[in-house]
């Protein structure tokens, strides 16, 4: 009896170890090559910018149509072929954009969803300098897409999602968080049947005000605020896997910089949706013109954004959805 039951934990204990070692290749498909040639496309001169509304938004949210229908990721119900289009007032103007989305199907609980979402857009060409936005948030839309990949071959591979994840990029951010909002007001899939929104918005650079310098970290905020579950995943997950400093330094909730409530996280969490918001922290470059992608740290943008595949990964395939406080 002794021995087959310590059989039985040997074999557990290899098969925990093979479905790790599965996972690390999933992730490692995410690298700093991919994530730098996306960006050095997505944040280059010729998307001017990508204010909302104008000719260089367009071509970014053409850049994201193409990128999914080329991973044969197909589009959100309800969405134009991968466009959920929108009229938003701006300044007494109004302006037609797009938010765009995709999604790869669970294969168990396929209603229900986790959205994992970033800006599209940034604040354009002003006195006749682009602002390229690559930090902000051409690191967290190129996030999204290496994550989407992988979680792609992981399907075809075999090994699809047990929940539904959704690849949300929202317009309208520099505008006022106005096309989460415009989501969370038209879901595309029930917001009651949406389990997290992990945010991903500025996490290639570092923060230079900090005085621990080791740059081997990112900021989490609201991880705890709706679910503390979903913070204990989130911890666990960092610790098992990457190995990032979390530092929750803005979650606090006297943070005079408010940056819960200054990212698209936050019109989920208002329809208590639990979040977590993903962010290295403002710099010098910050809404200028030098935000541009040879600024970018892409080994670190590798591993955060590795950190976020593995979240993800463990919020879509456990058994049970995260609970609320």
């Amino acid at each position: 009896m002794i021995r087959l039951f310590l059989i039985l934990l040997l074999s557990f204990s290899i098969s925990l170890k093979g479905q790790d070692s599965l996972i690390t290749n999933f992730a490692n498909t995410i690298t700093d090559k991919e994530l730098q040639e996306h960006l050095y496309v997505y944040a280059s001169d010729y998307f001017g910018g990508r204010e909302t509304g104008t000719k260089g938004q367009k071509i970014a949210v053409d850049f994201l149509r193409d990128y999914y229908i080329s991973q044969n990721i197909p589009p959100a119900a309800g969405s134009e072929h991968y466009f959920q289009k929108m009229t938003l007032k701006l300044k007494g103007n109004t302006v037609d954009t797009e938010n765009v989305a995709a999604i790869i199907e669970g294969s168990e609980f396929p209603n229900e969803y986790i959205v994992l979402s970033a800006h599209l857009d940034h604040i354009g060409t002003h006195n006749g300098q682009i602002n390229n936005g690559a930090d902000d948030d051409g690191s967290g839309t190129v996030a999204i897409m290496e994550i989407a990949e992988a979680f792609k071959q992981a399907s075809l591979q075999g090994h699809p999602p047990r929940r539904s994840i959704v690849f949300l990029h929202v317009s309208g951010e520099e505008k006022g968080l106005l096309g989460s909002k415009y989501y969370v007001e038209n879901p595309l899939y029930p917001l009651a049947q949406t389990v997290a929104n992990l945010n991903i918005d500025m996490i290639g650079r570092l923060d230079p005000k900090r005085e621990d310098k080791d740059p081997n970290y990112i900021y989490l905020i609201g991880s705890d605020k709706l679910s503390q579950e979903l913070h204990d995943i989130s911890e666990a997950t960092n610790k098992k896997y990457t190995k990032l400093k979390l530092d929750y330094t803005f979650n606090t909730d006297d943070d005079p910089n408010r940056f819960y409530y200054r990212s698209d996280h936050y019109n989920f969490a208002k329809n208590n949706i639990p979040v977590i918001f993903y962010f290295n922290g403002t710099h010098e470059d910050y809404h200028q013109p030098g935000d541009t992608p040879d600024k970018i740290n892409y080994p670190l943008l590798k591993k955060r954004t590795q950190l976020i595949f593995y979240t993800l990964w463990e919020l879509a395939f456990r058994e049970e959805r995260i609970k609320l406080n």
